[in-house]
């Protein structure tokens, strides 16, 4: 015996063919009831129809319309007024989706990371151009780390004799033209746009961060905690990661090549970019880094499952144990 179902009918066959018993839903001018029975069949639960058949022939093999091995029977299909009825309705769940899609934070954490990621390799390809460009001009101009006002100046500058001024260098003896000066200072203005662009993405994640995940944000900055979030592809799924896979995220490279050749496991991903690791000896960062991937993975739990969120003082006390775990290995062990 077959028991076939779609979204508005079910029915019981025996191996002929032969139809013994059908339910049929005539409600389908219903729109919500109708959405609701398609949410139904895309989770691949049974109707109600389905269900009372099977209730009644619980021996019978269930197969949804359209499986490979289902025979080819005359089944209670829907009427044309009924198929344009579910069309209507998938019409209307794909524009409910799109509006789900529009406020879901993880999506929207990870276009603002993902666009920022892109943007900020733009900027720096400029900004080295730009720097090299000025360089050639002005040989004596020494770029500390902050160049991020460059372009700026530069932009703003009316001759590279100002530009000269500004940085209290010589100039050189021969100059740039008139309309390569113009281009130079063109690709500064650019820059200082682009730079002005990140800034701003950037800030949008930290508020959105901030909201989304507040306490890992309070513990790890919330550019840090957004990336974390995008790289296991949302909240609810980095809550759900030991945290030792928080440790990694982000050196999944470096993992397959540990498997791949034997080579030494990554001893940290993303979350190297926290000072309390990078700016630690390198012979204590594998442990701080367990710690603190310990520490972030009950900080996302606490956010996905919406528990007391984390404070300034416990961040502090997290803060007081990497201090102790250096301490307690001022230097790198003996081999």
């Amino acid at each position: 015996m077959w028991l076939w179902y779609d979204w508005q009918a079910a029915a019981i066959a025996d191996g002929e063919g032969l139809i013994h018993d059908q339910s049929v839903w005539s409600g389908f001018h219903d729109q919500r009831a109708l959405i609701s029975r398609l949410h139904l069949i895309a989770k691949g639960e049974l109707t109600p129809e389905a269900r009372l058949l099977c209730e009644r022939y619980p021996d019978a093999v269930i197969r949804i319309h359209g499986e490979a091995d289902l025979p080819d029977f005359n089944w209670p299909l829907p009427s044309d007024e009924a198929l344009a009825a579910a069309d209507a309705a998938a019409i209307e769940m794909s524009r409910a989706g799109v509006a789900d899609a529009a406020g879901d934070p993880d999506k929207r954490l990870e276009h603002l990371v993902r666009a920022s990621d892109e943007l900020r390799a733009t900027y720096l390809t400029m900004e080295s151009r730009l720097v090299e460009w000025v360089g050639l001009f002005l040989p004596e101009l020494r770029f500390g780390k902050d160049r991020s006002s460059l372009g700026k100046t530069v932009g703003e500058s009316e001759s590279l004799d100002s530009l000269a001024k500004h940085f209290s260098v010589s100039l050189p003896e021969r100059g740039p033209s008139k309309h390569e000066w113009k281009s130079l200072r063109e690709w500064g203005e650019s820059t200082s746009v682009f730079r002005g662009k990140l800034d701003r993405l950037e800030n949008a994640t930290r508020g959105l961060a901030e909201q989304h995940l507040p306490s890992l944000s309070l513990m790890l900055g919330p550019l840090l905690a957004a990336r974390l979030c995008v790289e296991a592809h949302g909240r609810m799924r980095l809550a759900r990661l030991p945290a030792g896979t928080v440790q990694v995220l982000g050196a999944e490279k470096a993992f397959f090549n540990h498997l791949k050749t034997g080579a030494s496991p990554p001893k940290h991903g993303h979350i190297f970019m926290h000072p309390w690791i990078s700016r630690s000896p390198r012979w204590v960062r594998g442990k701080i880094a367990r710690t603190i991937a310990a520490k972030a993975s009950i900080a996302a739990k606490i956010d996905a499952f919406e528990g007391k969120p984390l404070t300034q003082e416990d961040v502090e006390l997290i803060d007081k144990k990497i201090e102790e775990i250096k301490a307690a290995h001022p230097r790198p062990n003996k081999r």
